[in-house]
């Protein structure tokens, strides 16, 4: 939803700079990672939009379910209250999302999304991702998607550029070109 990433991006950039200044990127994405699944869940949806609940409530809710099983710094225990003070733990899935883009800008990395018709073993996927960082120049964090639609091939989504060398791909270009 757009109008969720609009009220994320804020919280998430403030999040990024506390985790930058105290080099702590890794735990600060493990610890929105969980704060995500937590918020996610139908129950604490239903918490979240419960009116009888106030921010404190809802804030050591959350806290209580996510330090369960690793402890929360204090700046990430101060960022929950003011999400809940502010009423935007919804957000905290587009917040979690928003600021690993930040994070692997940062480290140079980029997201790609490979779709192959069939799964790849380990030795061709340690060779399609070296081929992708040769290309695109930075380190490449994969992840693949198995779509027998396809027919044969991969087709494979970094950033927004998109490389389409599937059979299903081929044959609907091969199309458009006999309609034209």
């Amino acid at each position: 939803m757009a109008e969720n990433v609009t009220l994320a991006r804020p919280y998430a950039e403030a999040a990024f700079q506390l985790a930058r200044s105290g080099n702590a990127l890794a735990a600060w994405s493990d610890v929105l990672s969980r704060l995500s699944a937590v918020a996610a869940t139908p129950e604490m949806e239903a918490c979240i939009g419960n009116p009888r609940l106030s921010p404190v409530q809802l804030a050591q809710l959350c806290l209580d379910v996510a330090d369960a099983k690793q402890g929360l710094s204090a700046d990430q225990q101060n960022f929950v209250r003011v999400l809940a003070d502010n009423d935007r733990l919804i957000v905290l899935p587009e917040i979690s999302e928003l600021f690993d883009e930040l994070k692997h800008g940062h480290e140079g990395v980029k997201d790609a999304e490979i779709t192959s018709a069939f799964a790849l073993d380990e030795a061709t996927l340690k060779t399609l991702v070296a081929d992708l960082e040769r290309k695109f120049g930075c380190k490449i964090q994969a992840t693949v998607k198995v779509d027998a639609e396809l027919i044969g091939g991969v087709r494979i989504a970094v950033g927004d550029e998109v490389v389409d060398a599937s059979v299903r791909g081929k044959l609907a270009a091969m199309a458009t070109a006999l309609k034209n």
